[in-house]
């Protein structure tokens, strides 16, 4: 599988001149900035579903890394991008992948901590999502976790804790997808 899946993205996946990269129609910038702080691409990745091309995800660090874990556990600035690529990714949809995904990326404890956080990030999802809608989702230390769509801000949540288990969903032992988690950790 992962063959085939490097095959895939040599085709659909090139870096120009400028260091961007193009997955499924959607160019990534090699750079992003959050906070005033200039972030670089770690990785980007497809998050498949069956025979679906659901987004684009790229991660953005201070200092890259391989290391899911450690990127989920630190209290560095980063950021993830969501660049939606197929008209079944909704409203409904998205709410109901992040329940799951926070579900998979926190022990029960964890969440509990949490879930006031994890109900206020999912009404953040309260517009339709529509295919080349684009997610930012920053977290900077001391501030919080920043979401943004299509360039406007939506709302920040605070907490180191928060930012691990919704960073764990694409970077935690158990990923929303293991490719999309290995295309960010650039493995």
């Amino acid at each position: 599988m992962k063959k085939l899946l490097l095959a895939v993205m040599a085709l659909l996946g090139t870096y120009t001149a400028t260091g961007q990269k193009t997955i499924e129609g959607v160019t990534v910038e090699k750079n992003l900035t959050v906070a005033g702080q200039k972030l670089e691409l770690n990785g980007a990745g497809l998050r498949e579903k069956l025979w679906f091309d659901l987004y684009v995800g790229a991660l953005y660090v201070t200092t890259k890394s391989s290391d899911g874990n450690t990127l989920v556990d630190a209290d560095q600035a980063m950021a993830i991008t969501l660049d939606i690529t197929d008209e079944v990714v909704t409203q409904e949809k998205m709410k109901s992948s992040v329940e799951d995904g926070f579900g998979d990326s926190c022990t029960t404890k964890e969440r509990k901590a949490i879930q006031s956080e994890i109900n206020e990030f999912i009404s953040f999802f309260s517009e339709a999502i529509v295919e080349g809608d684009h997610f930012e989702i920053a977290y900077v230390p001391g501030q919080g976790t920043l979401v943004s769509k299509n360039a406007k801000y939506i709302g920040t949540i605070k907490g180191l804790k928060f930012k691990r288990g919704l960073f764990g969903i694409w970077l935690g032992n158990d990923p929303v997808d293991e490719d999309l988690k290995e295309g960010m950790l650039n493995q």
